[in-house]
């Protein structure tokens, strides 16, 4: 059965994103796109909410035509243009990039996919949509890179979730002091 990955950045104390949405903080490099690239292998479906949505679908589609790119970001942006994206919303009514569609109802969207043949999916971003898909008990791992920073404020990344036990996957310190986290969520809460 397919997995749903939950896959975010994070600073030491907690924030997704700093006071004024700043991400500028997020650990980067080589060895996170290495990593990166490898987790992908894995994954065929990306599932966003409508608030990472337009600004990842208008960065990663500008990359492609940036001659001036990161060879990395443009790696990715070629493996996010031809691979689907689901937008979970109820308000956007169309979208215009390659290979994306909306859904309304994450549980059954979920569900239904979960049950198809494939490779696993992965939620980009957090907050708001990721504590949803955590809510309803759609998420098996949690991948989270701990950048080396304290924001001291800002988006938290889970809001307003049940106490729940984590199973520790693995535990991966990185050369530029970020340490990647995977965990499994126990369904014995």
């Amino acid at each position: 059965m397919r997995k749903l990955i939950v896959s975010v950045g994070m600073s030491l104390d907690g924030y997704i994103a700093a006071p004024k949405g700043e991400g500028d903080w997020i650990s980067s490099g080589e060895e996170i796109w290495t990593h990166m690239f490898n987790d992908l292998a894995d994954v065929d479906t990306v599932l966003l909410g409508s608030n990472t949505y337009e600004e990842y679908a208008g960065y990663w589609r500008s990359v492609l035509t940036n001659p001036d790119a990161d060879p990395n970001e443009r790696k990715y942006a070629q493996w996010a243009d031809r691979t689907p994206h689901i937008l979970f919303s109820n308000t956007v009514q169309s979208v215009d990039w390659a290979n994306s569609r909306i859904a309304r109802d994450p549980q059954a969207e979920v569900a239904s996919l979960k049950q198809q043949s494939g490779k696993h999916m992965v939620a980009w971003g957090a907050g708001e949509f990721a504590s949803a898909l955590l809510r309803m008990g759609l998420v098996d791992e949690l991948r989270i890179t701990i950048a080396p920073v304290l924001l001291g404020g800002g988006l938290p990344l889970f809001q307003g979730i049940d106490r729940t036990k984590l199973k520790t996957i693995e535990v991966r310190p990185l050369k530029n002091g970020a340490v990647i986290l995977r965990y499994g969520i126990n369904t014995g809460k």
